[in-house]
């Protein structure tokens, strides 16, 4: 059985105007997710501006989560890194915690083989009881996941479950299917194709727009799996500009500013990120507006 199907939000961390996580805002944040039908809560990854976390930052985080969601929705921890022990070190304290899965990036600057690749992650399941997606994001590490690699670690690999499939091609997610023969949890991590990853057998999306748009987002997933794929299609194309602006500039600084606009969370982010362009924030809020996220 899947972690999860649907829609699971990669959710931003809150900074306080110190730049100290603001647990009190995450907490609410957390909740509204919940209620607003998100399907699971990826947390630390990379909308999560994880990279700027201490470790000890980093597990406090995952740890303030599952406690915060409390079984009503599965959680993810993002436990990746470019040092194998280190990612050892993280998923194991995820488990500790409580996560439901680990969400493990490729190895970034390393630029590891494909063997290497194999070995990384067949390490770090063999220390673990948590199931694993896999995080396929070339574009952010400078290191592919090859669809053969991904079908030998979840033939070979019992906890190795799922991928998350960030390359924005969807034939070379089809040829992941290809090559698990199906036997896969396939998860779009692009917004902008949602549907067409579905429709060739994926469980849903780790997705950046249920940030803002939680209950919409869930429903893209929830009307395709109810069969009514002609309203799913035109959720997916009414969120297109939204989802286009949110991506405008380098994630998560356009959607941490979406969420200021909502006075969800404060503007703050980690430096070397910096302050969202003005002609991009009106993109943003114009996108914003004509979706009805805002008033």
């Amino acid at each position: 059985m899947a972690i999860f199907t649907g829609a699971g939000v990669a959710i931003a961390t809150p900074f306080d105007q110190n730049y100290n996580v603001d647990y009190e805002s995450f907490g609410k944040f957390i909740d509204f997710q919940v209620e607003n039908g998100t399907d699971a809560i990826i947390v630390c990854g990379t909308t999560g501006e994880a990279s700027t976390l201490s470790h000890e930052e980093h597990l406090a985080v995952i740890r303030y989560c599952v406690n915060r969601t409390n079984k009503r929705i599965p959680v993810i921890a993002g436990t990746g890194s470019n040092d194998t022990e280190t990612a050892v070190f993280l998923t194991t304290e995820a488990q500790k915690a409580g996560a439901d899965g680990a969400l493990i990036v490729t190895p970034y600057y390393n630029k590891a083989t494909q063997k290497g690749l194999i070995e990384h992650y067949t390490y770090i399941a063999g220390k673990t009881d948590l199931p694993i997606i896999l995080y396929n994001v070339p574009s952010r590490t400078g290191c592919k996941l090859e669809a053969a690699t991904i079908a030998s670690l979840v033939k070979d690999v019992d906890n190795i479950v799922g991928v998350k499939e960030a390359t924005g091609s969807l034939a070379f997610a089809t040829q992941i299917m290809y090559d698990t023969q199906g036997d896969v949890d396939l998860y779009s991590g692009n917004d902008d194709v949602i549907v067409p990853m579905l429709s060739i057998g994926g469980k849903g999306v780790i997705s950046v727009l249920s940030n803002v748009a939680p209950q919409e987002t869930h429903d893209i997933c929830a009307e395709y799996f109810a069969g009514n794929v002609d309203k799913a299609k035109d959720l997916q194309i009414k969120y297109t500009e939204l989802i286009n602006s949110l991506f405008c500039e380098v994630n998560p600084i356009p959607v941490k500013k979406a969420l200021e606009l909502m006075k969800i969370y404060g503007p703050h982010l980690r430096r070397p990120l910096s302050e969202m362009e003005p002609a991009h924030t009106e993109r943003l809020k114009k996108a914003m507006i004509e979706t009805g996220i805002l008033a």
